[in-house]
């Protein structure tokens, strides 16, 4: 059963009865719910999950206009269709002004009857999804956030959520753009330090003669051009958490001070005499390693180890592919939210292509590249055709030429993706069909489908498994 329900709302009991049973007779997964009047209605709204409305607007008492109001103040989401005669379409079109999504005639063909409700169930369930990865945003930067899908993130989230609940020193480590610095607010927002404040410092962005004075403070006269007394970042992260980025790169002598600095938790600022205590969380990352600067005498041994307490690694997105899906649609939300757009689908097939590539600037670099697919789209889906674009692609493949319908572009495009997809892959599984299933996420008929309509030679994969 689908996971919210039709609720049809018209005071012509047979017209109501007639609508309800061809719905019921198409979509049987759905609850279908009938109404004779607006206040019942009303009702149902309130006590269950409705996705779709479909309601008369000539009714006694509440009328259609009202009712769709009261629909959407009750569920923003829903999707509401007006039913109408002839006479009275000039009210139909003003109810899609107050924000129903489309309207139908009376006498009602059953055809268009489907097809719009069809239609309305896509444009609920898309919008039901885009407010389910909304949330995901959000909830990425707190402390419940780590909805990861592959096995290797859901272990590192147990990990995280042990290493919060401490407050010991974490180093993190992990290529760039893998995350690391959203690991560490997701340490913090998880700890006990929570409600204080959290600072991130970029060691290598700051000169080193400057790095002493933003992690150490200074006072007033201590170096030409301090003319007032600054605390630092150990300072101002008092009773919260200090994030040193890239720590791999400081120089020597701040190594000894930031070593010092994690033995006595106090900080003397450059140019005074006093210490000052400071309760303070640090968590260092790196993209490199560390055990081999210490062999090169770059990285001191001993603050490896104070660095060293709890370590996380955060793998590349390679070898987390199963996340790339979630990421994908979360990014195209972020990025929609960002540029003030409407949210856009992405194509199953185009989604497919975004998680087999390797990703080498991991997180950083498929967020990037989700916002140059918005950028250059032109309409509500990302496909393979935009992607050839972005990519620059078109060019070095046979596409349709300028005079074809779009559609008809679009499939000569996906079916050259589909083929040169399942190609590669039946090189790997040598021609099996159900090993590339398991591959590729397609069902076994599909495959056996894209096989014949593409006219694919089998046996050219076959002959791998028993080479003469």
């Amino acid at each position: 059963m689908k996971n919210f329900s039709i609720l049809v709302v018209d005071d012509d009991e047979d017209f109501l009865k007639g609508i309800i049973r061809n719905l019921k007779k198409k979509f049987t997964t759905i609850k279908i719910i009938g109404e004779l009047s607006g206040e019942s209605a009303v009702k149902i709204l309130e006590q269950n999950k409705i996705g779709v409305m479909l309601s008369d607007l000539s009714m006694p008492g509440m009328s259609g206009h009202e009712l769709l109001l009261k629909g959407i103040e009750l569920n923003p989401h829903l999707c509401v269709v007006m039913i109408t005669g002839h006479a009275t379409i000039e009210n139909a079109v003003k109810a899609l002004k107050m924000g129903a999504w489309d309207f139908i005639t009376k006498p009602v063909e059953r055809d268009s009857l489907y097809h719009t409700v069809e239609k309305a169930i896509e444009h609920y369930t898309l919008a039901s999804e885009n407010q389910r990865l909304q949330k995901i945003l959000n909830s990425l930067s707190a402390d419940q956030s780590l909805n990861w899908e592959s096995k290797i993130m859901k272990q590192l989230k147990e990990k995280i959520s042990a290493v919060a609940v401490t407050d010991y020193t974490v180093l993190i480590t992990g290529e760039s753009g893998s995350g690391k610095e959203y690991i560490a607010g997701a340490i913090h927002k998880l700890s006990k330090r929570e409600k204080e404040s959290c600072h991130t410092l970029n060691c290598p962005a700051i000169p080193e003669q400057l790095l002493e004075s933003e992690l150490f403070g200074h006072v007033k006269g201590a170096f030409t051009g301090a003319e007032r007394t600054r605390e630092g970042f150990f300072m101002a992260a008092d009773k919260g958490t200090l994030i040193l980025d890239e720590i791999g790169d400081i120089s020597p002598s701040i190594q000894a001070k930031l070593l010092k600095f994690l033995q006595d938790k106090e900080v003397k600022p450059v140019g005074s005499s006093t210490l000052k205590k400071t309760d303070v969380r640090i968590i260092a990352l790196t993209n490199q390693e560390l055990e081999q600067k210490i062999l090169d005498h770059s990285f001191r041994k001993d603050l490896y180890y104070r660095l060293n307490v709890l370590s996380i690694r955060v793998p590349p997105l390679r070898e987390r592919k199963d996340d790339i899906p979630m990421l994908v649609r979360e990014f195209i939300l972020k990025t929609c939210g960002e540029m003030d757009m409407e949210p856009m689908e992405i194509d199953p097939f185009a989604l497919a292509y975004l998680a087999r590539q390797p990703w080498p600037g991991n997180v950083r670099e498929l967020l990037n590249y989700v916002r140059r697919l918005a950028v250059f789209s032109n309409g509500k889906t990302i496909d393979l055709a935009l992607i050839n674009l972005v990519e620059g692609k078109l060019d070095k493949a046979p596409l349709p030429n300028g005079h074809t319908l779009y559609k008809d572009a679009k499939r000569e495009v996906l079916d050259i993706f589909s083929k040169n997809y399942l190609t590669n892959l039946f090189e790997h599984t040598r021609g099996n069909i159900s090993e590339t299933s398991r591959t590729s996420g397609l069902e076994r008929a599909s495959i056996q489908k894209i096989i014949k309509r593409l006219n694919i030679d089998m046996s050219q994969f076959r002959r791998l498994t028993n080479p003469k």
